[in-house]
């Protein structure tokens, strides 16, 4: 039963990948300046998807991905583990930084929520290349994504050593959407010439 549940949070994870599907559940401190909301906010948003990728690649207890797919999901999943840990360690010896400072208008909440469901129903109902196709797309939004919101992140963190290990992140993020790109493109150079 425990797996059924993880299956689903994959699924779910990967619908929300850049849909911000948890609200906020709480107010940020106030008082805070410019650079530390940009942060905070930053943070935080990063922190989500981070945790929401970090589920992706349960995806292939229930869909089958070609060997290659499969490793770079698990690398992308993993990567993603260990930049939310990093973010949780900065958050429990600081406790300037807030990790629930997810802030967007009810408008683009309810905009991601809209994609999150189609994502979801798209990749639920595929298989094969078209399925792989899909999930590559949308691994490659949501680490553009996150390579941005860790160099945002970085840049307003006034800490060195956290700068530089959101650097890190951002270049970790970078490699991996730069990676998903090149496995795309094959992939769709290769279904193609199926078609021809």
């Amino acid at each position: 039963m425990r797996l059924i549940f993880a299956l689903l949070a994959a699924l779910l994870s990967v619908g929300c990948v850049l849909t911000g599907c948890q609200p906020p559940t709480s107010v940020p401190p106030s008082g805070n300046s410019p650079a530390q909301s940009t942060r905070n906010n930053a943070y935080s948003l990063l922190h989500q998807l981070l945790v929401e990728q970090k589920n992706v690649s349960l995806l292939r207890f229930i869909k089958r991905e070609h060997a290659d797919v499969k490793q770079l999901i698990k690398t992308i999943a993993a990567d993603s583990s260990t930049g939310a840990k990093l973010l949780e360690g900065f958050a429990k010896h600081d406790p300037s930084i807030y990790l629930e400072d997810i802030g967007l208008p009810p408008g683009e909440t309810a905009a991601r929520a809209a994609i999150a469901s189609t994502k979801k129903k798209e990749l639920l109902g595929q298989a094969g290349d078209e399925f792989e196709l899909t999930l590559l797309l949308s691994q490659s939004e949501a680490l553009s994504y996150a390579w941005h919101l860790a160099k945002v992140a970085g840049e307003n963190d006034t800490q060195p050593d956290r700068a530089s290990a959101l650097e890190g992140v951002s270049k970790s993020m970078e490699k991996l959407y730069h990676e998903v790109f090149v496995m795309l493109l094959s992939k769709t150079n290769a279904s193609s010439k199926g078609r021809t």
